[in-house]
């Protein structure tokens, strides 16, 4: 039987593969075994020293949490023929810093000929929460230990995890990257995707339309003409007027539509799409590209006052006004369409729409996990991206494949990630 390895998000500071959301049960119905993978996370993740370095047998650290995913691939490469499944036939799938993962698992030496098709859901290693350089981030990592009193590794060893764990959550505690460590990754995953060295395997990828809120980028202030130049100026000074081509604001309303989409696809639009267009010109295989666009429901009234939190979280007993309705889809709102489990999420008021979506999606994601083309009898055809002419299959209640529209704007912002 097909396989299906499924990583969570979470920024790799948060998570959980037992969150139902992620649960597989609507997917082996469909004849595939379904698995999720904890990895490790945060300061015990991602940290660097040079002290770990030294004594690795790799000469490299941090990235730990990547390699758990990797070992977690080679135990299923041994052992999932036992469970009915195929080790020749794994698809590896996640949203978030889980997509991230599954761009990083294909670019790895260590790990891309563990796999045969990749799942992306908002998120790519090129162009959010990117690597840095080993030594920067030994440190990052090195004042990290000093600020908690611990002035070698073996000092940081001899610390509670609780104690660590604490510290990573105060004011100006340091975020752990991702690291180039010469043996998770030998280079840039940018370079690695460039030149072909990926795994080519069938690719299907998208991300969602509501990312980010138009507040990330305006803040407190109003969304006038006036106030999105001022913000678009500060953050690309000399490029405005490009910009505002790019994501016009002539008005309040054409603002909050394009202040949302500048800050989606800065946030994690734009690196989905440099992975979906790398693997397209330098793979040979079949890349299918997404946008999800279904606003969530209401919330059941039995949630009383709670008002929706990041990436699927829910913030209760607030007292603090109430955001205005989503516009689209919020970052991972299409996680419980694509697995078919919105009746394990009890937060929202769920329509036959809803339902009818979530049952579009599922056989998508089915389909592409069994053949590696998401295709398949009563479904709109969702053609592959071409060198020449892409389109983008918008998931809605009225799923249907569209011309790529906004290009122009991926190819200003690659261009700006270059300076």
């Amino acid at each position: 039987l097909p396989v299906l390895v499924y990583f969570y998000g979470g920024g790799f500071m948060a998570g959980d593969g037992s969150e139902s959301r992620y649960d597989g049960e609507q997917m082996a119905k469909k004849g595939i075994v379904s698995l999720t993978v904890n990895y490790r996370l945060g300061v015990f993740g991602f940290f660097s020293h040079p002290e770990l370095t030294k004594e690795s047998p790799h000469k490299a650290s941090g990235n730990y949490g990547l390699l758990d995913q990797q070992a977690a691939l080679a135990w299923v490469k041994e052992n999932i023929a036992a469970f009915g499944g195929d080790p020749k036939r794994v698809t590896i799938a996640g949203e978030s810093a889980g997509s991230i993962a599954v761009s990083a698992l294909m670019a790895s030496p260590l790990s891309r000929d563990l796999i045969a098709g990749a799942i992306g859901e908002s998120g790519s290693i090129m162009g959010t929460l990117s690597p840095v350089a080993l030594a920067d981030a030994e440190k990052l990592c090195v004042q990290f230990g000093n600020g908690v009193g611990a002035n070698s590794l073996a000092e940081l060893r001899a610390r509670p995890a609780a104690e660590l764990l604490d510290a990573t959550v105060k004011p100006g505690a340091p975020r752990f990257p991702i690291v180039i460590d010469g043996y998770f990754f030998p280079k840039q995953p940018l370079e690695i995707f460039t030149s072909g060295q990926q795994s080519k395997v069938p690719l299907l990828v998208g991300w969602n339309s509501e990312e980010m809120n138009y507040r990330m980028l305006l803040g407190s202030e109003q969304p006038t003409p006036e106030n999105y130049r001022k913000a678009v100026e500060k953050v690309y000074p000399g490029k405005a007027e490009e910009v505002l081509k790019l994501y016009p604001g002539t008005n309040n309303e054409e603002v909050v539509q394009s202040a949302t989409d500048l800050a989606g696809d800065r946030f994690i639009g734009f690196s989905t799409w440099k992975w979906s267009d790398l693997q397209a010109r330098t793979s040979g295989k079949p890349v299918y590209r997404y946008y999800f666009s279904r606003p969530r429901p209401a919330m059941n009234e039995s949630m009383g006052n709670a008002t929706p939190g990041l990436a699927g979280g829910v913030v209760k007993n607030s007292d603090a006004p109430k955001p205005p309705p989503a516009r689209g889809a919020v970052h991972s709102a299409e996680i419980e369409y694509a697995m078919g489990n919105l009746a394990g999420n009890k937060v929202y008021a769920w329509t036959p729409d809803d339902h009818k979506v979530s049952q579009v999606m599922l056989e998508y994601f089915a389909n592409f996990v069994k053949t590696g083309n998401p295709n398949g009898k009563g479904l709109p055809k969702w053609p592959a991206v071409s060198p020449n002419e892409t389109e983008v299959m918008i998931i809605d209640v009225n799923t249907r494949a569209e011309k790529e529209k906004n290009r122009s704007r991926y190819l200003f912002l690659d261009q700006a990630a270059a300076r």
